[in-house]
């Protein structure tokens, strides 16, 4: 079968009450381009109707539309890890189904590619955020460049364009815990950056919390760095050097001064400081652990509930999608790896056909 040129891959959550909107946008923004493509939606688990509207879009247009079903919420990276692992253009675009970055802006991210680059980021050009979220982000992009050396301008902008030869290397990466744009940086020869729009929200609320970006970011530092747990070596290295002359100067102030009772605020102060740093030490190294159980259990990193799509039978190609559709009868569910779950009982039409991806 024929690879269409592009994939546009949107993981959705509960955002039933603006995937219209993007419909709107999405689908004559590509239509312009002139090229084959394919659009994949991974609903992550959403508990609204997201699920049943991107039913009734696949419908609509089958010819260019996929659709993938989790059983559960397993956060986006993993649902565009799923994408990636059924996507089947020579380029892929990775776009938030809220809108932020306007759809119109793809253009500009192939066109870069057309340079002769193999991984395309982006940077908002004004940021329609809280203040907050302004400072948080600003924060964590210099101390992520600082400890894995990885440049990224805008790290927590998803509107990002890939090579096939990237998404290839990705798929085969089976990290439970993984930071996309950052993964992608390290295989790439390439990369480039371009600024691109962004909006405020069409509906809905921001599915990221203040402790899901905390948990983001440190999947991004311990996954692609050591320098963390080498920087918390260092300061106990220097913190027992500095203890050690401490304790020579209590030693001399005693011969000196003879015994005396002031000061035991301070020791304790000191006591607890020390003890701080060593339960943050242990936190530390507890993350680096955690992981490593988490990837030595070698569990399903998401389970696909079903795969809507179109079964092509003729390989030609047209300019608005990937080609032919030919309605089947038979919905069936698929899990992650070789497992397959039993087949419901469903007759719906078109076909949701079973793809095994390769976690």
């Amino acid at each position: 079968m024929s690879s269409p040129q592009l994939s546009v891959v949107i993981p959705v959550y509960n955002e039933e009450q603006g995937l219209q909107t993007l419909f709107d946008r999405l689908y004559p923004a590509l239509d312009k381009l002139g090229i084959t493509y394919e659009i994949l939606f991974v609903n992550d688990g959403s508990r609204d109707r997201s699920a049943a509207i991107l039913r009734e879009q696949f419908q609509a247009r089958p010819d260019v539309t996929r659709v993938i079903l989790f059983n559960g919420n397993y956060g986006q990276h993993m649902a565009i890890m799923a994408a990636f692992e059924h996507s089947r253009g020579q380029r892929v675009v990775t776009l938030d189904a809220d809108l932020q970055n306007p759809p119109e802006d793809i253009d500009l991210l192939l066109a870069k590619m057309d340079d002769g680059h193999d991984y395309i980021g982006s940077i908002r050009k004004q940021r329609n955020d809280s203040w907050w979220r302004h400072v948080a982000s600003r924060a964590m992009n210099n101390l992520r460049e600082r400890t894995t050396r990885i440049k990224m301008t805008d790290q927590g902008c998803m509107f990002r364009a890939y090579d096939r030869r990237i998404i290839d290397a990705i798929n085969s990466c089976k990290e439970v815990n993984t930071f996309i744009p950052a993964l992608a940086y390290t295989f790439a020869r390439n990369p480039a950056e371009v600024v691109v729009g962004h909006e405020e929200r069409a509906a809905g609320e921001s599915k990221y919390s203040l402790y899901s970006l905390i948990r983001l970011n440190f999947d991004l530092m311990t996954s692609f760095s050591l320098v963390p747990l080498q920087m918390f070596s260092m300061l106990g290295i220097a913190i027992s050097v500095l203890s050690s002359f401490f304790v020579v100067f209590l030693v001399l102030r005693r011969i000196i001064m003879g015994p005396e009772a002031e000061g035991l605020f301070t020791l304790f102060a000191i006591a607890f400081f020390l003890i701080g740093i060593t339960l943050f030490g242990i936190g530390l190294l507890g993350e680096y652990v955690g992981r490593i159980y988490q990837q030595v259990r070698h569990r399903p990193r998401y389970l696909v509930e079903a795969v809507l799509e179109s079964r092509i039978e003729e390989r030609g190609l047209h300019p608005q999608g990937v080609g032919r559709a030919v309605p089947v009868a038979e919905a069936t569910t698929a899990a992650l790896g070789s497992e397959i779950l039993p087949r419901s009982a469903s007759n719906s039409s078109p076909q949701s056909s079973i793809l095994d991806p390769r976690s």
